[in-house]
């Protein structure tokens, strides 16, 4: 997923994930501020490493199973950023496909409408001691840190974190990000790929409450371990990854939907 605030061409990004670039090339673009741009990379939650001369965003020199992957799910008033806002959101930090570490909260709000509330299960009146946004966000920037943030349809939950960050003063994610969809699609074989399909499924996790933030991270945190054990044994790095989950071929669909139960005549 290009991220649009980060400042350096298609191109180049392209080469910190694969090939490396030449400090010369980032001067180009960054001129003589390039280590204050490391830097800021960095408290975004980016690292850039140089490597044999070159610079290579740290996930391309990153083992799988030594990296840190933040499974995360919100949970929002509405889908349009400009007026709705983070309810609730969860994450759990995963390494070697071990959960590490756990954040989750809900958002104090004022208003929650009927249809969230038939969705979520979250009525307004549940956040009345929660912490504002504000106090949520930068407790879940700091638990995040520089890992990879993991989503099922990642671009939703990554672009609203991210823009809801910018609107309380903070700068924006440049997280390197991987869709668990994406993944799925391309590692395991399924009628559907929606969350709650895959959950029924594959049995991820049978005590799911589909639509609460935990309950979504936990399912996805099953789909996630379930998908690596499908991989080529070549996919080593977390760019490896990150590249499969994009490009690679997709899986041919069943063509009938095993989970369909004709009712009797």
């Amino acid at each position: 997923m290009r991220n649009k605030n980060f400042i350096l061409d298609d191109k180049s990004i392209h080469k910190l994930a694969n090939k490396g670039l030449a400090r010369e090339h980032l001067k180009d673009q960054l001129g003589d501020d390039l280590d204050f741009f490391l830097e800021l990379w960095k408290s975004q939650g980016l690292s850039v490493e140089k490597y044999r001369g070159y610079y290579y965003f740290s996930t391309k020199l990153l083992k799988i199973e030594d990296a840190e992957f933040c499974i995360v799910d919100i949970e929002t008033n509405g889908s349009k950023i400009e007026k709705h806002q983070i309810i609730e959101i969860a994450a759990l930090k995963i390494k070697n496909n071990k959960i590490i570490d756990r954040y989750e909260s809900l958002v104090y709000t004022k208003e929650i409408n009927i249809h969230i509330t038939e969705i979520t299960g979250i009525k307004a009146d549940d956040t009345t001691d929660a912490p504002d946004l504000k106090k949520v966000l930068y407790d879940f920037k700091e638990f995040l840190g520089d890992a990879i943030f993991v989503a099922h349809d990642v671009k939703f939950d990554y672009n609203f974190i991210s823009s809801s960050m910018q609107k309380i003063g903070l700068p924006p994610l440049l997280n390197r990000s991987l869709c668990s969809l994406d993944l799925a699609q391309r590692s395991i074989v399924s009628y559907r790929y929606s969350l709650s399909y895959l959950n029924e499924y594959f049995n991820l996790y049978p005590d799911a409450t589909h639509h609460r933030a935990m309950s979504d991270v936990l399912t996805t945190y099953e789909l996630f371990k379930l998908c690596l054990k499908n991989i080529d044994s070549e996919i080593k790095t977390v760019e490896d990854l990150i590249k499969f989950s994009k490009h690679a071929k997709m899986l041919k669909k069943p063509k009938l939907d095993p989970l369909y139960k004709e009712e009797k005549k």
